[in-house]
């Protein structure tokens, strides 16, 4: 937090950070990160006027730290420009608005057993959810939906595409305006992947479309083009290796492959599959302009997530990756396939937990080289981290299940 008086300092000298104490690899010897801040980004607060939220790139000793994930979306930002290519997206952030004292859903009277589109239960969230909608059309979003999603208490306010950048940074100030005025209103807002063993997750799907000046060369005449088929390959061929990215947590394995919910369906994808306008698929193709990966959970780093859209469709266009063989019917539903079916020979699966995720992401070394080495290094021993300091922890359903032996 910096006070106005000091802005011209800052923005020569950069904001000063303990390495360590951020969510980064580095240790208490590490010289200060200095985070420079990006004046491009600047918003004035809506709700908080004397306040302004402005995003920054970290560097220490001079150089940029290329395991930042706004970093690493900017190399591939880089990437796209050198081949004349902009990715512009669009993302689905799904939340929960809790009780801010016990976590439970706060509206106890949002219990439908299919709550989507409930017209009731979102009017009586309407103050903070337009307070929110209020505040980001004030910084310039150009929302145009709010509606009550598959869960009780749950709910995704949609925005316009922008380039990828744009996009992410926007992604970062909408959880933290959600999140801020939430508390405000008495509430707490969760965006973790499944908070709810028997309600659906949150995802955070994301539309993409490649342009080239003011051409969208993802626009076929029926479908998406050739370019986006080799694109989407792309994509589809690695997600196995990225699941540990778009789905970065121990948490996210249980929206992934998840046990049936109160409403009937998860609307998380369970197997590396791509149809048209089909929700039950990894992939959705709504129209011939773009496409729509509905992966990613609410965890998602949100300069990560773009990064490797570009990394492995760059990788598909340049391998000419065909999606052919995960491709389906528009009226396949996929929940409906059982295990061991002939129609799933050759359609991957999606890791089960996190380390198995992680490991798929270490093995590949196309993504190694497509997101940088020093990414790649540090993201995989947090993650390794992470999943150990999980293993560690002694659960009830350990003690229910043991204890007896």
């Amino acid at each position: 937090m910096v006070p106005s008086s000091a802005i011209k300092q800052i923005q020569r000298d950069g904001a000063g950070f303990a390495p360590a104490a951020t969510w980064l690899d580095f240790g208490p010897h590490a010289a200060d990160l200095l985070v420079m801040p990006d004046a491009s980004t600047l918003l004035q607060v809506p709700f908080s006027p004397e306040l302004a939220v402005v995003m920054g790139d970290c560097f220490i000793e001079g150089k940029e730290v290329a395991q930042s994930p706004r970093a690493v979306l900017k190399a591939q930002i880089a990437e796209a420009q050198k081949r004349g290519y902009v990715l512009k997206s669009g993302v689905e952030a799904e939340f929960f608005i809790l009780s801010a004292q016990n976590d439970s859903i706060s509206d106890e009277r949002d219990i439908q057993s299919k709550p989507c589109y409930d017209a009731q239960s979102m009017m009586r969230r309407y103050a903070l959810l337009a307070d929110i909608v209020k505040t980001l059309n004030a910084c310039d979003f150009g929302v145009y939906q709010t509606d009550h999603e598959d869960a009780n208490g749950q709910f995704e306010i949609n925005w316009h595409y922008r380039d990828c950048l744009t996009t992410a940074d926007q992604h970062v100030f909408f959880k933290w305006a959600v999140k801020t005025l939430a508390e405000r209103h008495g509430f707490r807002a969760t965006f973790m992947p499944r908070p709810f063993s028997n309600l659906s997750g949150n995802g955070c799907h994301i539309h993409c479309s490649l342009w080239s000046g003011e051409k969208n060369v993802f626009e076929g005449k029926e479908s998406i083009s050739d370019l986006a088929l080799q694109f989407l390959g792309g994509v589809l061929a690695k997600a196995p290796s990225f699941c540990a990215v778009t789905n970065p947590t121990v948490n996210s394995y249980k929206r992934l492959n998840g046990a049936a919910t109160a409403s009937g369906y998860t609307w998380s994808p369970n197997r590396v599959s791509w149809s048209g306008n089909n929700r039950s698929h990894m992939v959705r193709v709504p129209d011939n302009d773009r496409f729509e990966l509905r992966l990613a959970d609410g965890a998602v780093n949100p300069y990560l997530l773009p990064a490797l859209m570009m990394a492995c469709g760059f990788w598909g266009i340049d391998t000419k990756a065909d999606p052919a063989k995960c491709s389906f019917p528009a009226n396949v539903n996929m929940y409906e396939i059982p295990d061991g079916s002939p129609k799933l020979e050759g359609i991957a699966s999606l890791p089960r937990n996190l380390i198995d995720a992680t490991r798929a992401l270490e093995s590949d070394k196309d993504l190694s080289a497509l997101l940088g080495a020093d990414f790649m290094r540090a993201f995989i021993k947090l993650q390794k981290l992470e999943w150990a300091d999980f293993s560690a922890h002694l659960s009830t359903w350990e003690l229910m299940q043991t204890l007896d032996c």
